[in-house]
């Protein structure tokens, strides 16, 4: 079964370009590392909420977009070889984050629906 990896950062609208590149870069590596496919959505229907929301999550600041990101692994051993591999690379350590990395949040996740698969 696969394994994803899930992230939510605020990004200044006018660094989505600079954003963008920084994301061409990581998919690159991590897909080296082993990664099948990397997503990256800018955010463009993001309400706020009245307890929780996206833009609370990460405190977006008004000139911050959310950006939603995902990776997909073959499995969460793949997964955690990859990442200490990324860790290590010297591209991302010589690569300075267009957004502040401090409000992103980040999990993985087993998944338990996946529509591609055939029903069991």
């Amino acid at each position: 079964m696969s394994y994803i990896d899930g992230m939510v950062a605020a990004v200044p609208a006018a660094q989505r370009d600079a954003y963008l590149a920084h994301a061409r870069l990581f998919q690159q590596i991590i897909q080296e590392f082993g990664a099948l496919r990397v997503m990256e959505a800018w955010g463009d229907d993001v309400p706020e909420g009245k307890v929780t929301d996206f833009r609370r999550a990460v405190q977006a600041q008004a000139e911050e977009v959310v950006v939603l990101s995902w990776i997909e692994w073959p499995s969460r051993a793949i997964r955690d070889a990859g990442m200490r591999r990324l860790m290590e690379d010297p591209r991302m350590k010589d690569t300075p984050l267009p957004f502040d990395g401090r409000r992103m949040i980040h999990g993985g996740f087993l998944p338990i629906l996946d529509s591609r698969e055939a029903p069991r």
